[in-house]
């Protein structure tokens, strides 16, 4: 098979996979989504001699780097928006959910963003993207101990995260019924 039917049938295979991995990470906006993965693929392109027959945690890594790319960029988009000051999106209003509007599962998003973002990624690449562990040395570009070791230490430290959430509220609900 040669390179150009390598990268065309790891972009038909893999497309949509690497969209919803850059679209979790980038909170839906959906066009700075679209300019990541069209970059990711363009990379791909140039690289394609060098893509591996399991390409999907390649593009994984290459995604990451991206992402990083563009979020960086977005940083400093903010930053020139709140120096100017008179930009429409610098005066856009903030509206805030009422407390009981909780989404399920929210408790466990709340743990995941006391987390590093290094061991936000690696239980988001594990659990999200499905990723072996050997799927994940490559996507980290790492070894498949060290990697195997990150997300057991990524796990260990949900867990604690977890505990503490839970040993706060049961102090308020013991609390409440003391008052």
């Amino acid at each position: 098979m040669s390179t150009d039917d390598a990268f065309a049938d790891a972009y038909r295979a893999h497309y949509w996979a690497v969209s919803r991995f850059v679209a979790r990470r980038l909170d839906g906006q959906a066009h700075e989504v679209e300019e990541v993965v069209a970059e990711v693929f363009s990379i791909a392109w140039r690289r394609r001699a060098d893509l591996p027959d399991a390409p999907l945690p390649w593009l994984y890594g290459v995604a990451r780097n991206c992402l990083a790319n563009t979020v960086r960029g977005l940083g400093r988009y903010r930053r020139l928006l709140h120096r100017l000051g008179n930009h429409e999106t610098a005066h856009r209003r903030q509206t805030v959910d009422s407390p009981d509007t909780e989404r399920p599962g929210s408790w466990v998003h709340e743990a995941l963003t006391r987390l590093s973002p290094a061991d936000q990624e690696v239980l988001r690449l594990t659990a999200w993207e499905e990723l072996t562990i050997d799927e994940l040395a490559v996507t980290l570009g790492c070894g498949q101990s060290a990697a195997a070791m990150r997300l057991h230490r990524a796990r260990a430290r949900l867990r604690t995260q977890i505990d503490r959430m839970q040993m706060t509220v049961s102090a308020r609900a013991g609390g409440d019924g003391n008052e």
